[in-house]
């Protein structure tokens, strides 16, 4: 069999796997048992080949991701809350998921773009007038809230749940990968740090862009700079998506380990060691994607 990549997600309680053409996710309810949820997925590309283009391709994914991990994160809210199954069960809707998500996508957006183009605009008297010293301390200060921000979350209990099922979610996939049978022995033998998780997909996204917003005319108002931040984020992901997919398929070399060494290094924070029952629900919901997928064979990079 050619081979399929496969990517995923921890979700509350659970992990969502995602194959070419197929998404599955599994939650472990508070009763023990693990419910499922799988459904067919057909890729964009096969409707609109314009998505196949360099760069458009990540700007397209980065969007279906959000779309495809809302819906996982508002299934396993809502199963991860279930003590019995029964008439009173009370469901997030998924406009309330939805609305929460956009809430915080805005925060992302204020936190990790606004923010410190807003300190590094207080700075002009220090570091002086020149654009690409403005836009390396811009990009510095970007990076630093980054690394901040995931060291904070990475202390509360419950985030450490979600990243232990992280870290169960990347081991399933390196034994799929070395062509292991998906077993709880088997795949706890792997490691927690995997090349193309969306952990090492954020950091590049933060230096990407120091590159990108050093074509912004210095000499634009805040709020123009500040908008045109916003407007350039696809770009960012595209052109990120690609030095992914480039790393994935190079990470033999000597060059490619370097450079993919700070994202790994900045997975010990994301990922923990998962337990035996959290490995067996990330394979349960890879063992349902690769049935879905029912052996499609396709070699994209699936982030």
């Amino acid at each position: 069999m050619e081979k399929i990549n496969i990517g995923g997600q921890a979700v509350i309680e659970g992990v969502m796997m995602r194959a070419p053409r197929s998404v599955a996710i599994a939650v472990r309810r508070p009763s023990g048992e693990i419910v499922i949820k799988k459904e067919e997925v057909i890729p964009l590309s096969e409707r609109f080949p314009l998505v196949k283009l360099p760069i458009m391709r990540g700007a397209v994914a980065l969007f279906a991701s959000l779309i495809i991990g809302i819906k996982a994160l508002n299934f396993s809210a809502n199963e991860a809350m279930v003590e019995e199954e029964g008439p009173e069960k009370e469901e997030l809707s998924s406009w309330a998921m939805a609305g929460t998500m956009a809430v915080a996508f805005g925060f992302g957006i204020l936190l990790f773009f606004i923010l410190p183009l807003y300190l590094t605009k207080l700075l002009v008297p220090i570091i002086g007038s020149s654009n690409i010293v403005f836009n390396l301390v811009d990009g510095v200060i970007r990076v630093a809230v980054f690394l901040l921000y995931i060291w904070a979350i990475s202390r509360m209990k419950d985030i450490q749940r979600v990243f232990q099922y992280h870290g169960a979610e990347h081991k399933s996939i390196f034994a799929f990968e070395a062509g292991e049978a998906l077993s709880v022995d088997t795949v706890r033998k792997y490691s927690c740090l995997h090349p193309r998780c969306g952990t090492s997909f954020l950091l590049i996204v933060m230096l990407v862009s120091i590159g990108i917003f050093s074509l912004i005319p210095k000499l634009w108002p805040f709020y123009m700079k500040a908008g045109s931040r916003i407007v350039l984020l696809p770009l960012i992901a595209g052109v990120s998506y690609e030095l992914l997919k480039w790393s994935a398929k190079n990470d033999h070399s000597r060059l490619v380990k370097l450079v993919i060494a700070p994202g790994l290094a900045l997975q010990r924070l994301t990922t923990r060691e998962p337990d035996d029952g959290q490995i067996e629900v990330a394979i349960r919901s890879m063992e349902e994607a690769l049935t879905v997928n029912a052996g499609y064979k396709d070699d994209r990079l699936v982030i």
